[in-house]
């Protein structure tokens, strides 16, 4: 059977074959050799052995990802596919081994460690979706309420209730045909993550004779998950901020046989115990005891508490483990999709991350949903770590997902409260959501050209708190007084070009800092010794900064004295002001991708990275952490434009570019479309394309 690779002026891979089962294959091949370093971290990651090549940083990863038995999750929902899907998973997996040692000699990664390609089996794309996804619903959140419960009291959760420093987040908009100057839906938004060389999403086109798609895969996962589009129907998904996974107290011991643990019933249970060693690049090997109880792997602590004597031990409950499915049974039921009744079907299989889908076909019909699986359970488990041994917190079944309609013939998603608020404690403040209305209210007909302008605004709607802090001080110094002015001038918008908001941000920044540093939160800056990896959602900072708005706003907050603190935070400001030359935002609010290997000697210089408009409650949500940093780690990791009408006149742009080969003309090239706004065309014209090869 033959495949074929073509590319667009983008280096965007376009894929035709015979069957669907050999377009998998080609898949996984043209991934390999676009994208085989960034395969191969994943893949290591999702077994817990990226440090045997990353050296030390990359233990904190691989400890969890053995202690959550993520391979093993995966191996046992790969066998429990249908076989159809089994087969298409292994032929995407069989395209990725043929592609892997070229895609190797090509990306100076894999001198530069001494790593060589290694060898992916059947399961492995199921590992690497778990990998991907395993904290992207934030259970750390929970080891966080614990603590602001266990110091503060329970009133105080709602405090810093508010979208945190977790990795998820998306805008997303359906306009339906009523709406439109064609007459046919436009889907667009923008999925919100870390930005990551390579990138988080790959633009591909599938084409064979059962379907013919356009969208964003993830790198080493067959078939289009999230944002897709099949010519007569399009689908795009935010995150729907659900709480699907549980942190359960145990009480564990040690016995001749290995492990008990204490159950609801009052019993002591049998638990699993192995012992798993992570090799370490230029270090020792370190001892992994990896247990599981009834409830789930243990992932902290252990029979003798936590590392700093911390009497805990805590186990993960999350759907996949407990249903040995990951959802890919929904994957080829998309590709073959026709209409929004096909895409709705398709969802019902999804279980993680819970998502809001919203999607429009040419027949004029909508879809807005939630999908994937969220357990019954008692609400304590939804907020808090809960207690293995107590009778009450088992789960009870699965969530019916919940649905909504169109008003006035949009609906936005942006991680607010809306139809997944029953299945979610903390959502992201209505900011960006009500702008992106307010923006689509602002005419009666949109065309799919006109979306960039919605995706890159800047108005920042929770500045207005601080600001109200601002204009209520008296009696300032002269330079405080002119800044006060100039921010209360202001006009809301974060764009890199600002010296206001520059401004802003730095007053931000040293409020919350001056709060972080209040004797009334000092009981926060110290949690129980929790894994590495897990300590950022613990970072007291970092919590103040995404619960600013509430914190200034709330009647009283512990008597503190927020408007002295403001005052000496304004203070602040304008003495660095005057000292030197007040600076853009742009100046300091600047891309920072993560990378697997941060520095290499392959490369001749240091990437001067973008200046970034935006910030984190901007439609344009390019997020820093005030009090910390002013670089961005997280933003959108793609933007999508789907037309209904044309899907010729559909537009898409990634952060950097389609190939992950340091060197590539595609490696950066969509990097300053992205920066400033434009998206390049979906092709869907194959005489416009280059054909690459014809493989047998």
């Amino acid at each position: 059977m033959t495949i074929e690779i073509h590319r667009d002026a983008w280096g965007i891979p376009h894929l035709r074959a015979t069957d669907a089962r050999e377009l998998a294959r080609a898949q996984g091949r043209v991934t390999a050799l676009d994208r085989a370093w960034q395969l191969e971290v994943e893949r290591h990651r999702a077994d817990g052995t990226s440090a045997s090549f990353l050296g030390t940083s990359a233990v904190a990863w691989d400890v969890l990802a053995r202690r959550a038995r993520l391979a093993d999750t995966a191996k046992r929902s790969f066998e429990a596919l249908d076989p159809v899907t089994a087969d298409w998973v292994r032929a995407y997996v069989d395209g990725v081994n043929e592609g892997l040692t070229e895609g190797a000699r090509r990306t100076p990664e894999f001198a530069e460690t001494g790593l060589a390609p290694g060898r992916w089996e059947p399961w492995t794309p199921l590992a690497v979706w778990l990998a991907t996804h395993i904290l992207f619903a934030g259970f750390p959140a929970k080891l966080w309420r614990e603590e602001v419960i266990r110091q503060l009291g329970p009133e105080a959760v709602a405090l810093f209730a508010t979208d945190g420093p977790g990795t998820s987040g998306s805008n997303g908009w359906l306009v339906a045909g009523e709406r439109t100057v064609t007459g046919q839906a436009v889907i667009a938004g923008d999925p919100h993550r870390f930005i990551e060389e390579p990138g988080v999403y790959q633009q591909i086109r599938l084409c064979c004779p059962e379907f013919d798609v356009v969208g964003l895969a993830v790198p080493g996962v067959p078939g289009i998950a999230h944002f897709g589009h099949t010519g007569t129907v399009a689908w795009a998904i935010t995150n729907a901020m659900a709480d699907y996974q549980d942190l359960y107290r145990e009480r564990l011991r040690r016995t001749g046989a290995g492990v008990e643990a204490l159950g609801p019933d009052g019993r002591w249970e049998r638990a699993y115990r192995d012992t798993e060693f992570v090799e370490v690049r230029g270090a020792e090997p370190v001892p992994v005891e990896v247990i599981e109880t009834e409830r789930g792997p243990v992932i902290a602590g252990g029979p003798e508490g936590l590392d700093d004597g911390t009497p805990l031990a805590l186990s993960l409950r999350y759907p996949p483990r407990v249903t040995a499915d990951v959802g890919f049974a929904t994957l080829l039921p998309l590709l073959r999709a026709r209409t929004v009744a096909d895409v709705d079907r398709a969802f019902d299989t999804w279980v993680e991350p819970v998502n809001v889908v919203q999607a429009a076909d040419t027949e004029g019909g909508t879809l807005h949903r939630v999908a994937g699986r969220v357990p019954v359970r008692a609400e304590a488990n939804r907020v808090r770590l809960v207690p293995a041994w107590e009778p009450g917190h088992e789960w009870r079944g699965w969530h019916e997902m919940p649905r909504a309609g169109l008003t006035g013939g949009i609906a936005v998603m942006a991680n607010q409260r809306g139809p997944s608020t029953p299945l979610g404690v903390e959502f992201a403040p209505p900011h960006r959501a009500d702008r992106i209305a307010a923006l689509l209210n602002e005419k009666d007909q949109w065309s799919a050209a006109d979306m960039p302008t919605i995706h890159m605004d800047t108005h920042l709607a929770s500045a207005a708190p601080l600001l109200d802090l601002l204009a209520a001080l008296d009696d300032l110094a002269p330079g405080a007084a002119a800044l006060r002015e100039r921010l209360l001038r202001w006009d809301h918008r974060m764009d890199a070009t600002s010296e206001e908001a520059a401004a802003y941000a730095a007053v931000r920044s040293a409020v919350v800092r001056r709060l972080a540093a209040h004797p009334a939160f000092t009981k926060l800056t110290e949690p129980p010794a929790y894994p590495e990896v897990l300590l950022p959602w613990l970072g007291l900072t970092a919590r103040i900064a995404f619960a600013l708005e509430n914190l200034l706003r709330v009647q009283d907050l512990y008597g503190i004295d927020r408007p002295a603190i403001v005052r000496a935070a304004l203070e602040e400001v304008a003495l660095k002001e005057a000292a030197g030359t007040p600076g853009t935002w742009g100046d300091t609010h600047r891309l920072a991708p993560w990378r697997a290997l941060p520095s290499t000697s392959y490369a001749t210089k240091t990437y001067d990275e973008p200046a970034l408009s935006g910030d984190h409650d901007c439609v344009l949500c390019t997020s820093a952490v005030p009090g910390l940093t002013d670089l961005a780690a997280r933003g959108p990791a793609a933007r999508y434009v789907w037309d209904l009408a044309r899907r010729e006149h559909s537009l898409w742009v990634v952060p950097l570019g389609a190939s992950g080969v340091p060197g590539s003309a595609h490696h950066r090239d969509q990097l300053p479309l992205w920066t400033r706004g434009d998206l390049v065309p979906v092709v869907t014209d194959w005489a416009r394309l280059t054909k690459e090869t014809d493989d047998d």
